[in-house]
């Protein structure tokens, strides 16, 4: 899966814009994969949390919070997880988007890393009785098969008060540890502050 799938002309011309064109495609090479890693795995089944965007048949956008006890969200395989639809407020967004177009989008948020991890995927609707019975109080199951995944730099992440890395009057955040890596560092905008020439 490589950068020209995962940047569409929007992102391409704003990357030029504000010179990330070349970060954008170092990050696609060296984080965007197609089947869940040992990391991943491990990661989502550290949460009780996910958020899953879908889209519905006339194109809009639907996020929705999901909760459960941690590990919730069950990986079967490298190709496929699957999470528990409990009772709700009836309206069926989520189900109904997936149902309609199959498209879904994954964001898990480990607060105590702090660390992000993405999915992108297709999904289906499973109300088989086998299915269900895999998970206490569920009245359906949607599973995802990835399609691309990638992680996040998680400094934005609120743990105690406020990121450190949030910008605001008075404060100059740090620079994140990942932009000074030799492998990310040369691909940095030219008028980074953490570039390193």
């Amino acid at each position: 899966m490589g950068p020209s799938e995962l940047y569409g002309a929007g992102a391409r011309a704003l990357q030029d814009e504000f010179d990330s064109r070349r970060l954008a495609d170092r990050l696609g090479e060296l984080t965007v994969h197609a089947e869940l890693t040992d990391d991943d795995v491990s990661l989502i089944s550290a949460q009780s949390t996910v958020w899953i965007s879908t889209v519905d048949a006339e194109g809009w956008p639907d996020v929705s919070y999901k909760g459960g006890d941690v590990g919730f969200v069950r990986v079967v395989s490298p190709t496929e997880l699957r999470l528990p639809a409990y009772d709700g407020n009836g309206m069926m967004r989520t189900l109904g988007n997936i149902a309609d177009t199959g498209r879904v989008a994954l964001l898990f948020v480990d607060v105590e890393r702090p660390w992000r991890l993405r999915l992108h995927g297709t999904a289906r609707v499973s109300t088989d009785p086998d299915d269900v019975a895999a998970f206490h109080g569920a009245f359906a199951v949607v599973v995802v098969t990835p399609a691309r995944i990638f992680p996040n730099c998680g400094r934005y992440i609120h743990q105690d008060g406020v990121s450190e890395f949030v910008p605001r009057d008075g404060h100059e955040p740090p620079v994140p540890e990942w932009k000074t890596y030799e492998f990310i560092n040369d691909a940095l905008p030219a008028d980074d502050p953490a570039r390193q020439d």
